[in-house]
């Protein structure tokens, strides 16, 4: 029984975790970024940094610390909880959203240009590519075990050398200067960014990938629950390093292209134009390779992990069932069109997001609280108020209403008022486990 990986393998788990958070998401937000902050670019990047890299590697130890699973994790505020907040967090990062939206952006990005001006039926089109797509999808996550080989030793690579094309040309012609900020990042610069950061996905993706990710460690000849953690950890720092730097790139491209292309309406086209710019033709080729190789591996990472999580707490249908259900569940969705899926996204990420960087936090101070069950429930159930208040006026549901009744809660108008009341539930959690003289509670590695 293996301790440790030689360093050899750890990059590949690695690079192959990487390639799970490479999708759509992580390759067209910071370009935007860029191009509207400006100047701005690198206050902007720190927060976004925060949220869309920095957490990435606390939910990784989260996860680690926690038994390695997100059910675990969330289930230190109740088991009923740990059930609803792992089916609605996977169903949203697979077939209900993110396989869709990935799908659906690698149709946009990779083929749609080419076909545009021919007059084809592009529902069709999107039908057909989306069917092929999803088919490609279920093929490769059918043996999760080949990962490492197939996504951190094959394909990552591949899109790696084409990003660095970009990203290395890019630095050495750039496409212009810096220009001025605009709107929203002339105030609250910070704060802004590591809202934006949410879009990422990461976090809530590294919460997704867990199962899959101890899979693939063990089939490597860990098996100690303290040593795949500890590897869990250090291939995290090697994925959180490499996400750093291309989130900055990425950034890097926008900001400083709009002199040579002109404003884009989203991060997709200014990926697409740079690209175009800085290579010719060839270079909508170069994109249209990365968005569809990025594309493959975050479609395979969420599709197995939600089969890999359905196939162990509902074991009625195996994972390759799972698999196959799922697979035609986000078939369905991606041909509604990314217009109608993209509308979903924010709200959701709202009311998911604050709660997962609630539980790592908890995960982190469990020991000063002594893991009292009323911490962990008073804290969820005063970041989740917030949240979903904050979701419902990204829907458009009773907007002044909510901002008139809760502009008393301090960081509310800002986004982040779930902080505040977090805080009031975690001190009202330990009062009462004082009171009541709760029993301490374990994190379930140290059961182990």
């Amino acid at each position: 029984m293996k301790k440790s990986l030689p360093f050899k393998q750890l990059l590949a788990i690695g690079l192959m975790l990487l390639s799970m958070f490479l999708g759509a998401g992580n390759i067209i937000f910071a370009p935007q970024l860029g191009q509207l902050a400006g100047t701005n670019t690198w206050v902007a990047m720190a927060g976004f940094l925060i949220t869309g890299v920095g957490l990435v590697l606390l939910a990784i130890i989260s996860l680690a610390i926690s038994g390695g699973t997100v059910e675990q994790l969330a289930g230190l505020v109740s088991k009923k909880f740990g059930v609803i907040f792992s089916v609605m967090l996977f169903l949203t990062l697979g077939p209900i959203y993110v396989v869709p939206r990935t799908t659906s952006v690698v149709y946009e990005v990779s083929l749609l240009p080419a076909i545009s001006d021919f007059g084809m039926n592009t529902s069709i089109i999107l039908f057909i590519f989306s069917l092929i797509f999803i088919v490609l999808t279920v093929w490769l996550s059918m043996t999760p075990g080949k990962f490492v080989d197939r996504l951190g030793r094959i394909i990552t690579p591949v899109f790696a050398v084409l990003l660095i094309l970009i990203i290395g040309k890019s630095f050495i012609t750039p496409m212009g200067t810096i220009g001025k900020p605009q709107a929203p990042y002339l105030d609250n610069i910070f704060l802004k960014g590591f809202v934006e950061g949410y879009y990422t996905m990461d976090v809530l993706a590294a919460f997704v990938f867990g199962g899959i990710f101890i899979k693939a460690i063990a089939n490597e000849g860990i098996t100690a629950k303290k040593d795949i953690s500890t590897t869990f950890i250090k291939a995290g720092i090697i994925t959180v390093i490499s996400l750093a730097l291309l989130q900055l790139s990425m950034a890097w491209i926008g900001a400083t292209s709009v002199d040579a292309i002109g404003m884009g309406e989203n991060g997709g086209e200014i990926l697409a134009r740079s690209s175009q710019y800085l290579f010719g033709n060839i270079g909508l080729l170069i994109i249209g390779t990365v968005v569809f190789l990025t594309g493959i591996t975050t479609n395979i990472a969420c599709l197995s992990s939600v089969a890999e999580y359905f196939s162990r707490t509902f074991p009625k249908y195996t994972y390759k069932q799972w698999i196959y259900m799922m697979a035609f569940g986000s078939l369905v969705i991606t041909n509604f069109g990314l217009a109608k899926i993209l509308d979903l996204a924010s709200p959701v990420l709202l009311l998911l997001y604050p709660i997962a960087i609630a539980l790592i936090v908890l995960s982190f101070t469990h020991n000063w609280f002594k893991g009292y069950q009323s911490v962990y429930v008073g804290t969820i159930a005063g970041v989740g108020f917030v949240a979903v208040l904050d979701a419902l006026k990204d829907a458009g549901f009773a907007v002044n209403f909510i901002d008139e009744t809760f502009a008393f809660i301090p960081l509310f108008a800002n986004g982040a008022g779930w902080i505040t009341t977090g805080l009031i539930g975690a001190a009202i959690g330990i009062i009462y486990a004082k009171v009541k003289e709760s029993p301490k509670r374990a994190l379930p590695l140290e059961n182990q």
